[in-house]
């Protein structure tokens, strides 16, 4: 019998010392998240970038991390977007042979006469910038490209900044990791 309780209390202590180092891991993680909240992350600047398509084709993921945003607080709604319209276009309705995107990712939406709500399909984007070259070279900027951090591997060199012509790229704090057009027009939001 007194073989069986040194086995009991044995299993004890194993079981306690466990759930210790557990809670003490536990513990340890959440000191941490603190941290990881204010790690920089990379980041598009959309103010810099020049729309090169090189997002789309150089990131490490296939589709692309780095995906189109629409500010709808910028958007003129117009029955003519330059972001979902080819120029020259032989009509404005969503045939495929008229939309500037490749792979349908915008959507269009009639509202009333003459206004339209563009919106983006993010698992459709490849990060091509096509909608967003319309959009700065005809329209008010609307659409940008940014980085989506819960598809980015986070490397330690994104494998796009490296490439990138415009050095768009940027590391920001992970606990602000989007650079949003129109929030703050005087800065880029970027950390050195």
């Amino acid at each position: 019998m007194k073989n069986d309780d040194k086995k009991t209390k044995a299993r004890r202590r194993f079981l306690a010392g466990g759930l210790g180092a557990a809670a003490l891991g536990a513990l340890a993680q959440g000191s941490t998240a603190g941290r990881r909240a204010d790690r920089p992350v990379w980041q598009l600047d959309p103010y810099l970038c020049s729309q090169c398509g090189r997002c789309a084709t150089e990131c490490v993921l296939k589709p692309s991390a780095v995906k189109c945003v629409h500010a709808y607080a910028m958007c003129g709604y117009c029955e003519l977007c330059f972001g979902y319209f080819l120029p020259g276009a032989r009509s404005l309705d969503e045939s495929a042979e008229n939309q500037t995107c490749p792979t349908g990712a915008i959507r269009r939406r009639f509202i009333e006469e003459p206004y339209f709500e563009y919106v983006i399909d993010e698992p459709l984007c490849i990060g091509c910038a096509k909608c967003v070259t319309g959009c700065n070279t005809f329209g008010n900027g609307s659409l940008f490209l940014q980085v989506r951090h819960d598809r980015c591997l986070n490397c330690n060199e994104c494998a796009i900044a490296a490439v990138c012509p415009a050095d768009a790229f940027v590391r920001v704090s992970a606990s602000r990791p989007y650079i949003f057009k129109g929030e703050n027009d005087s800065t880029s939001g970027g950390l050195s």
